[in-house]
């Protein structure tokens, strides 16, 4: 075969095969032959049809199987001889010419991006440095109270962190409109949930009390018929209630598994979960330092193909966390997330294969123990991950992305950045 490549656009290659004739010609009889041993037509005994009768009759469909045939040995072979690396499958264009003995086809596809890793040498990274303290538990400790409060009515005027159960009415140019209204509605002071001045407009009210709160839609409103325009409550309130929080005591502890209500040992639970989550914040912020360093000393060009796979990824993935809605989503919405996983796939995958990194069994293993260990049977979940290989590849992934990103720290200078808990847990940009 002769076997020749051009240059697209981008990534684009189109390469062109043209197979052997003769090849296919003396395929094409050997096929025949084997097929008259068997064949069945009318004034012929069965396997005695002759070899011109069936190639009048199937030589056409016959050359066609074979094309195809050869094709796709062929295509594979192609691809080794010209060292291209396809991106996806290709797009095949036969192109026979049978008068002309020609029996070629283009194949269309794109390539990954061949690349050499910049140096890292003289770039830096901050790691986080903290520690979960005292402050920090009880901090969490009264989180969890806050979870688990109940709500007392109250005769007082109502202020902030108050639930209050109201009804109410709006208007736009003083005619109400249809959905602008509700009954025994409740809502918390504080919270932000309702418009801009809604909530400071019920401070200081009380049980029976009715308030009108001549107010204005934000500009951003979710209802572009609404956005902007003045809007007036009238409100009345029913109730005024105050949250209580559960005291921390063995209760509190039971509510939580401890069934013997060790309060000592719940605190000593909360404290360990604190600490396992510091570590997961302080090693994503790292791994997303190491992964922005890498993307910006290795831009590369990506193939199209790749990014429309990783496209339909993502969409797939918000369909199925909406249990399985059948609707449509722009691809702008997930282009610049599935660019950045196309090119950190593509650029991991070279740090791998240029410096030979091989994923390390005990760090495996490390990362099931540590997942199992949040479950009431951890051995459980790791013979679960264990008794398939499938299971575990997930995990080696995983475990091959940290190591991807100690080789990275092992070429930068790392600043250590003193931190808090509470910093790294609330930031947007923990991980």
């Amino acid at each position: 075969m002769q076997v020749s490549v051009e240059r697209g656009e981008g990534l684009e290659r189109r390469m062109t095969v043209d197979l052997e004739p003769e090849q296919i010609n003396a395929e094409v009889e050997k096929r025949l032959r084997e097929f008259a041993r068997s064949a069945r037509m009318p004034g012929f005994r069965p396997g005695k049809v002759p070899v011109q009768v069936l190639r009048r009759r199937y030589g056409g469909q016959v050359r066609r199987e074979v094309f195809g045939d050869l094709m796709q040995e062929s295509y594979p072979e192609a691809i080794v001889q010209e060292e291209l690396h396809p991106a996806g499958a290709p797009q095949i264009e036969p192109e026979i010419d049978e008068s002309a003995n020609r029996y070629a086809y283009t194949a269309v596809f794109e390539v990954l991006p061949q690349f050499e890793l910049d140096a890292l040498e003289g770039k830096s990274i901050k790691r986080p440095v903290a520690e979960v303290t005292d402050a920090d538990l009880e901090t969490v400790l009264t989180r969890l109270r806050q979870q688990r409060k109940t709500w007392r009515p109250v005769e007082r005027p109502a202020q902030s962190g108050d639930r209050l159960k109201i009804s109410f009415t709006r208007a736009l140019d003083g005619e109400p409109f249809e959905g602008g209204s509700a009954e025994d509605t409740e809502i918390e002071i504080g919270l932000g949930r309702m418009i801009p001045g809604f909530e400071d407009g019920l401070l200081g009210a009380q049980a029976g009390d009715e308030r009108r709160l001549d107010l204005q839609f934000p500009d951003q409103y979710h209802a572009e018929h609404l956005k902007g325009r003045p809007v007036a409550f009238d409100v009345r309130v029913a109730e005024v209630t105050e949250p209580v929080l559960p005291e921390l005591d063995a209760d509190f502890a039971k509510g939580f598994g401890f069934a013997d209500g060790d309060l000592d040992g719940f605190r000593s639970d909360v404290r360990r979960n604190m600490e396992r989550e510091l570590k997961e914040r302080i090693d994503a912020r790292i791994k997303s330092q190491a992964m922005d360093l890498l993307l910006k000393m290795n831009e590369i060009d990506l193939p199209k193909v790749l990014v429309e796979q990783e496209l339909g990824a993502l969409k797939q993935q918000i369909r199925t966390q909406s249990r399985g809605g059948n609707f449509e989503l722009p691809d702008d919405l997930f282009q610049d997330q599935a660019k950045r996983r196309v090119a950190l796939g593509l650029i991991i995958a070279e740090v791998i294969k240029a410096n030979d990194i091989q994923v390390d069994p005990e760090r495996v293993r490390e990362v099931v123990e540590d997942m199992a260990s949040t479950y009431e049977h951890p051995q459980q979940v790791i013979d679960y991950y264990y008794a398939k290989k499938e299971r575990l590849a997930s995990v080696e992934s995983l475990t091959l992305e940290g190591q991807v990103v100690d080789w990275v720290l092992d070429q930068v200078a790392v600043v250590d950045e003193p931190t808090t808990f509470e910093e790294l847990t609330t930031s947007t940009n923990a991980g």
